[in-house]
């Protein structure tokens, strides 16, 4: 019985697990900022990809969800940054296959591991930059991955539930 309560408490905490982690400079004054702007493309950007156009969509949304006004790149309080961090990872296909023989307390057998392969996933990463200073003043990780085998529909959809949750933490303290 204390194994079944153990394991019941343990999916209770897992699922109250936060599929974002957020940091932030302890010594800004978040309400002093009401104006953003995204921050210019980097070298060799000439284009805004289809997850970019839907990241840029998702993050005005949830700023003018917060009362922050859109503005030009000059008069902006905050420049958002965004990037999607390439990470890999082993993922087992498939099932091992195995066979053995024997009788009473001797016996022989052989196993073969699944098949393994490597899985290009993308986090998100958004950082608010303070335009006075140039520095980070508040920065969100996803912990849920996009890849190359999601739909349209589904990358969209992760899109936005993961940018809402990362702005259901800003600003910070709140």
């Amino acid at each position: 019985m204390r194994l079944i309560l153990a394991s019941l408490f343990l999916m209770v905490l897992t699922g109250c697990a936060s599929n974002v982690v957020t940091d932030y400079d302890s010594n800004t004054v978040f309400g002093n900022y009401g104006s953003w702007a995204f921050a210019p493309k980097g070298e060799g950007e000439s284009f805004t990809s289809l997850d970019g156009g839907r990241i840029k969509s998702a993050v005005e949304r949830e700023l003018n969800r917060k009362s922050m006004r859109k503005v030009d790149q000059e008069e902006a309080d905050l420049l958002v940054t965004w990037q999607i961090v390439e990470e890999e990872r082993l993922e087992r296909s498939g099932v091992g296959l195995g066979f053995g023989f024997g009788t009473g307390n001797f016996g022989w057998g052989l196993a073969s591991a699944p098949p393994v392969r490597e899985v290009q996933e993308g986090k998100l990463v958004v950082e608010l930059v303070d335009t006075d200073t140039d520095r980070v003043v508040w920065r969100a990780a996803s912990r849920r991955y996009l890849n190359e085998n999601q739909t349209t529909e589904s990358r969209r959809e992760l899109i936005d539930e993961i940018v809402a949750d990362m702005f259901e933490k800003y600003p910070p303290g709140a």
